[in-house]
C-alpha cells in the first residue's frame, strides 16, 4: 500500500475537498472549504486545511484555524466560531494520522494549545472535555408525524404562542439586517460579543441556497431569528436569538416548530438543534422536540503541558466581564464587540 501524504489544501483544490465531503457519512457542514476563505478574509486568521492522500486519492481532511490574540493567547482550533469541526477520513488510522500531523504542526507554530471540537469520539489519546452536547432530531417527510409525537403539553404551548399573532418568514440575504439587529440585542443580554454583520453576509454569499435565515414577527416587528446551514440531508442550527423584551412571549416555540416543519417539507432527514451545555435550560427546551443528546468531544493538545483552557462563558473568571458587557450601550458593544469576537473561538 502506498504511503499516506498530508499536505495543505491549494486554492484550486477546493472543489475536490467539497466533493469528498458531499457523500462522506462523517462529514459536516462546518468542514466545507468555504469556511477557509471566510476565516481568512473576515478575520485575517491563518488557516490550514489538511488533506491526506494515498496513491493520489483523497483519503481524509482536517480543517484548522489559527488565532493569535493578546487577550486570549495563541491557539489552533477545528473549528472556531461554529459548533464543531474535526477531521473526516476513510479510516480511523487516517484520522489518527491527521491529528498527529496537526499536533506536530501546532508545536512547530508555537501555539499554546490545539482544540479539536469533534461531533464523535476520535481514535486519539488526548485530554478531552465532554461539557458540551449536540441535540439531534430525526425528521419525517410529513411534519404531522413529529407533531403527533410531541407531548400534549408541548403542543399546547406552541398553539398558545401562535395566539400572540406570531408569524415566521424565511429567506436569505434579504433578512440579514433583521437577523443582525435581533442578534445584537440578544448577545449583549447574554454578555457575549457579536461578530460583524459582514461575517454573516460572507457566509450567505459563500453558501447560497445551503443557508437559510428565519425571522419571527409580531405586529410587524421582528422579535426572534435563526440562521441555519444545510449539508447532505441535515439541517445545522447555527445561531438563534430573541429580543430580551420578547422572551416572555416564548416565541421560540413557534420559531422552532416552523423551522422543523420547513426542514421536513424540504426533504431533510436530520436536524441538529445546535450546541448546548449539558443539563442546561437550552438542553431542556430542545428535549421537548424529542431531540436526543449526543456528547461532543473537545480534544486538547497542550505542547507545554498545563491545565485545559477555559475560554468559555461558563468559566467563573469571566463572570465580571459578562456582567459589565450586559450593561454597556448597544453602540459600544457594536463597536468593540467584533474586535473581541474574532479572538474568542
Amino acid at each position: 500500500m502506498s504511503q499516506l501524504q498530508i499536505t495543505e489544501l491549494l486554492p484550486q483544490e477546493a472543489p475536490l475537498w467539497n466533493d469528498y465531503l458531499r457523500t462522506h457519512p462523517n462529514a459536516n457542514f462546518y468542514q466545507r472549504a468555504e469556511w477557509k476563505t471566510i476565516n481568512e478574509t473576515e478575520f485575517g486568521h491563518r488557516c490550514a486545511w489538511l488533506v491526506a492522500r494515498q496513491a493520489g486519492r483523497i483519503r481524509g481532511l482536517f480543517p484548522l484555524v489559527e488565532i493569535r490574540s493578546r487577550l486570549f493567547g495563541h491557539m489552533q482550533c477545528s473549528l472556531p466560531f461554529v459548533n464543531f469541526g474535526a477531521p473526516c477520513a476513510d479510516a480511523r488510522d487516517i484520522e489518527q494520522a491527521l491529528v498527529e500531523h496537526a499536533c506536530a504542526r501546532a508545536r512547530g507554530r508555537g501555539v499554546d494549545y490545539l482544540e479539536i471540537r469533534a461531533p464523535r469520539e476520535l481514535p486519539v489519546e488526548l485530554p478531552v472535555s465532554r461539557h458540551k452536547i449536540s441535540m439531534s432530531l430525526e425528521l419525517d417527510p410529513d411534519p404531522e408525524v413529529l407533531w403527533n409525537a410531541f407531548k400534549s403539553k408541548h403542543r399546547t404551548n406552541i398553539r398558545r404562542v401562535y395566539k400572540h399573532d406570531i408569524e415566521v418568514r424565511s429567506g436569505g440575504g434579504e433578512l440579514l439586517d433583521d437577523f443582525y439587529r435581533v442578534m445584537a440585542h440578544s448577545w449583549r443580554a447574554l454578555g457575549t460579543p457579536l461578530y460583524r454583520k459582514r461575517y454573516f453576509a460572507r457566509i450567505i454569499e459563500a453558501f447560497g441556497e445551503d443557508v437559510r435565515l428565519f425571522v419571527a414577527e409580531r405586529n410587524g416587528q421582528v422579535i426572534a431569528t435563526a440562521f441555519n446551514g444545510h449539508h447532505q440531508d441535515t439541517v445545522e442550527g447555527m445561531w438563534a436569538g430573541a429580543l430580551p423584551e420578547a422572551r416572555g412571549l416564548q416565541v421560540n416555540y413557534v420559531l422552532y416548530w416552523e423551522m422543523i416543519r420547513d426542514a421536513c417539507e424540504r426533504g431533510f432527514r436530520h436536524y441538529h438543534l445546535g450546541r448546548s451545555t449539558a443539563d442546561s435550560g437550552a438542553e431542556s427546551f430542545k428535549k421537548k422536540w424529542n431531540a436526543s443528546a449526543r456528547p461532543l468531544y473537545w480534544y486538547y493538545f497542550l505542547p507545554r503541558g498545563g491545565e485545559l483552557p477555559g475560554l468559555n462563558p461558563d468559566n467563573p473568571k469571566y463572570r465580571l466581564a459578562i456582567r459589565v458587557w450586559r450593561r454597556l450601550p448597544l453602540a459600544v458593544t457594536g463597536l468593540i464587540g467584533p474586535w473581541l469576537a474574532r479572538s474568542i473561538p
